[in-house]
């Protein structure tokens, strides 16, 4: 690969006025996938349904030769084969993971990359080891800040050769909730979520969460490789550092209601009482209010929130009733979370696209 290539000073593109989806990003569509809205009346997302993105390939592993090791500041460097984490006590949490491009594909101008509408989301129950129990185990060093996990999955990403890896702030990591997942709704993980483990780190964006593990490195210095450092950060212009995304906005979003036409996906719906239902979340806070519109966000009515199940990184379900007339209609959501975090009504513009919790609209006809 040649230096032109290892430039990573060349920032990501913008799409042109009114320039149409290319071929790359069809390709990189055609592979990944988001959620069906209408799945959002399953409290738990069937994973085959649960949003999906790839960075580079799926890696083939075979869990009887996998190892996954501990090194650098540590006190005592160790390795676990899968059977070895299985025979420790596990834990299970549920998580809503959102992608940090969700709603990407909304933005104008326009980031060039993985086209998400709104349904880059789903939640899951996933069962693993707390992280910070092997952390407790290889006694971590007083000079480590950070921990960085490698992925078995290895690609190209703007000239430069890599695999995936991620950072995370120690304190972040030491949180008893960030597990080492074996399981998925109860099921091995499936080759596409990460077989034979992945990280989950709740309240995250879903880069955080690292597939197909293979290795985890305690580092003296916050972790500067791609992923980190050039990746995933707010940014206006290109070349400004930016700052990076982390935890996830709140977000209120709709089940469609009705049917839909075909191609445009617009819904419709008779006159007369329609429910109106849909799952909030936020990785800051507790959600603590959603909002309905049924006039474009003219006036906005509070919805009913289900009780809270206790599932403190999960989405939480809302409804409402609307008494649908005939004509066209925008209906509209917002989220606020316990810390006051709300969704905008103006874009939250930035260059990679990241973090676009804008409203969500549907349009729907009323015969």
């Amino acid at each position: 690969m040649d230096t032109q290539l290892r430039d990573v000073s060349l920032p990501a593109r913008l799409a042109e006025p009114d320039e149409a989806i290319s071929m790359e990003e069809l390709a990189l569509a055609a592979r990944n996938h988001g959620m069906p809205l209408e799945a959002m009346q399953h409290d738990v997302t069937p994973a085959g349904l649960h949003y999906l993105l790839v960075h580079y390939d799926i890696p083939i592993l075979d869990e009887r030769n996998w190892r996954l090791g501990i090194t650098g500041h540590v006190e005592r460097p160790a390795a676990w084969s899968l059977d070895d984490l299985r025979a420790r006590p596990a834990r299970t949490v549920r998580v809503t993971m959102e992608c940090a491009g969700n709603g990407r594909a909304r933005l104008r101008p326009r980031p060039i990359s993985q086209p998400w509408l709104v349904e880059a989301v789903g939640t899951a129950d996933w069962t693993g080891v707390p992280l910070r129990e092997l952390l407790d185990e290889v006694g971590v060093d007083p000079a480590a800040v950070e921990v960085v996990f490698t992925g078995a999955d290895h690609g190209v990403e703007r000239g430069v050769e890599q695999d995936y890896q991620r950072g995370l702030p120690l304190d972040e990591a030491l949180r008893d909730d960030v597990l080492l997942a074996y399981e998925m709704n109860g099921q091995p993980l499936p080759p596409q979520h990460g077989y034979p483990l992945r990280l989950v780190v709740p309240g995250w964006y879903g880069m955080a969460h690292v597939k197909w593990l293979r290795d985890i490195s305690l580092v003296d210095t916050p972790f500067t490789g791609f992923q980190n450092a050039v990746a995933y950060r707010y940014k206006q212009t290109a070349d400004e550092p930016g700052e990076p995304a982390t935890r996830i906005a709140p977000r209120a979003l709709l089940v469609p209601p009705g049917f839909p036409d075909f191609m445009s996906r617009r819904r419709v719906v008779r006159p007369g009482p329609v429910p109106l239902s849909g799952r909030a979340w936020s990785g800051h806070a507790p959600i603590t209010r959603v909002e309905v519109s049924t006039d474009n966000g003219a006036s906005w009515t509070d919805a009913k929130l289900d009780p809270d199940q206790g599932h403190n990184w999960a989405w939480r379900r809302w409804s409402t009733t609307w008494q649908a007339e005939p004509g066209e209609h925008v209906l509209a959501a917002r989220a606020t979370d316990a810390e006051g975090n709300t969704q905008p009504v103006d874009q939250p513009w930035n260059r990679g696209g990241f973090a676009n919790n804008l409203i969500h609209q549907v349009p729907v006809t009323c015969l």
